[in-house]
């Protein structure tokens, strides 16, 4: 069991950063800083420092997940359409041998049947989606709970 201050990466895929614009049916009306300001707040009171980051580059998260190693404890995930295609972002979950916790804000389950495949939640540790911004949250918990056992 771990003690202490924690470190955990938040990884934000593709066109997350346009959030306030995209489908707000679907997404809500929140950005992407909605999403982080009540995150970093449930980090501290979880004892974790987050290091949050954007990118649409399949290369800059697996990047990104790779300067982890020896550095975070866990990692959330939202890879947002990269979950159906990238083997590429699965392997370095696979490979970095720390827990990661995949997001989506919209129930993937629920969506086109290409959706419904996540071929990066098949390496790690579990899948949270369709609970919008909270997801985020919830998965913060779930990944506090797999480093401290």
């Amino acid at each position: 069991m771990k003690a202490g201050i924690m470190k955990a990466l938040v990884l934000h895929g593709p066109n997350l950063n346009l959030l306030h614009r995209r489908d707000p049916a679907l997404y809500g009306t929140s950005s992407l800083a909605d999403i982080d300001e009540p995150l970093r707040k449930e980090a501290l009171a979880l004892d974790f420092e987050l290091s949050i980051h954007q990118s649409a580059r399949e290369g800059e998260i697996i990047e990104l997940l790779h300067a982890g190693i020896g550095e975070v404890e866990g990692a959330l995930l939202n890879p947002g359409a990269y979950a159906h295609t990238s083997r590429a972002i699965a392997d370095a979950i696979e490979a970095v041998g720390y827990p990661v916790v995949e997001v989506h804000l919209s129930n993937i389950h629920a969506r086109e049947d290409w959706r419904r495949v996540s071929v990066t939640a098949e390496r790690c540790r579990g899948l949270i989606s369709g609970f919008g911004a909270n997801s985020y949250v919830l998965g913060l918990h779930a990944l506090a709970n797999i480093v401290r056992r």
